[in-house]
């Protein structure tokens, strides 16, 4: 690229192409220069993140991804994570509107919480203020809502199972309250029926509630491994290492004994002994659909009561084989 080239894009001069001009600007921020201030975008405003907190690497991998993308748009972030005893939703978004945001969204927030008020939502969307929200569709609330498709993703992870051979298969999920757990018990269920491993009043005997923890998800895998299933399923990548180490307490081998599966396919579980199965949610996908929903709000475009939902994928790895005999 010659010099002349790089000399009109910094003086903001005409006569150059758009691919070039992409192209001078790439080199200075890789090299650390500071743009000329007649090349910076202008912000565009600012839009509220509200995440639970961040030990499950799926909200920091939703709320990277937003970020990235909302920046795309000219607009900046404002991260808002919660933690137990710490600042909760509700005072989040009052900080958020003293601030004049242009827009929120929720990413499993106490919209999928069945037993919580609706009608904190349903404020904010009377007040005009544009806002999606990230899985916890709630018919009460009118606002557009971005989800992925948890009966899909349970239906994957138990016909691979049942692929294996597996008769004795467990559920391992949080609080039944929350949306995101009603549909994936549900689906469960409607799989251990389908595939004559449960009939309606027994599928439930296959479930252990628990929290979305390491520790969670040992004590209720530990419960499953007590009545004799040889599978579970985790609702959640965390909940699964739990899993692994119920298994391991009781002396059984992952996959020979007892097989794995977790939820999310976050980014450590490739590394784990044995490698985890997991269901991989399209959190890019998802992401993307989010802000360009939440952008199209801002400029105009009327809210609907709606739900996106997104397939998952089943990757296989090595937490996963044939029954034992």
């Amino acid at each position: 690229m010659s010099i002349s080239t790089v000399s009109r894009v910094v003086n903001g001069k005409p006569g150059v192409s758009d691919d070039a001009r992409q192209r001078v600007l790439a080199a200075l921020d890789v090299l650390g220069y500071e743009r000329p201030a007649t090349l910076r975008n202008e912000p565009a405003g600012l839009v509220g993140l509200v995440v639970p907190e961040l030990t499950n690497p799926v909200f920091p991998a939703f709320a990277q991804t937003i970020e990235t993308l909302l920046a795309g748009h000219g607009f900046t972030p404002l991260l808002c994570t919660q933690s137990p005893g710490g600042t909760t939703e509700d005072e989040y978004v009052e900080t958020l509107l003293h601030h004049k945001v242009d827009g929120i969204v929720f990413v499993s927030g106490r919209h999928a919480d069945t037993e919580a008020d609706p009608g904190r939502y349903r404020r904010l969307t009377s007040s005009g203020m544009p806002m999606v929200l990230i899985n916890g569709y709630s018919p009460a609330i009118e606002a557009p809502f971005v989800s992925a498709d948890d009966a899909a993703g349970v239906a994957m992870a138990v016909r691979h199972l049942v692929s294996l051979g597996h008769s004795r298969i467990g559920l391992v999920v949080g609080p039944r309250r929350f949306v995101p757990a009603q549909r994936k018990i549900d689906a469960f269920h409607e799989q251990l029926v389908a595939h004559g491993l449960a009939d309606e009043t027994t599928a439930d005997e296959h479930v252990a509630i628990s929290f979305y923890t390491v520790e969670g998800g040992q004590s209720a895998a530990t419960r499953l491994l007590e009545s004799g299933h040889t599978a579970i399923l985790c609702a959640s990548d965390v909940m699964a290492l739990g899993a692994l180490r119920a298994a391991r307490q009781r002396g059984l081998s992952v996959p020979r004994d007892v097989s794995v599966i977790g939820y999310d396919d976050s980014p450590f579980v490739a590394w784990t002994n044995p490698p985890l199965t997991t269901v991989r949610q399209p959190i890019e996908a998802m992401a993307r659909a989010t802000v360009d929903t939440l952008v199209a709000r801002i400029d105009g475009a009327p809210a609907q009561n709606s739900e996106l939902l997104f397939d998952l994928e089943l990757v296989v790895r090595e937490s996963t084989a044939a029954a034992p005999h």
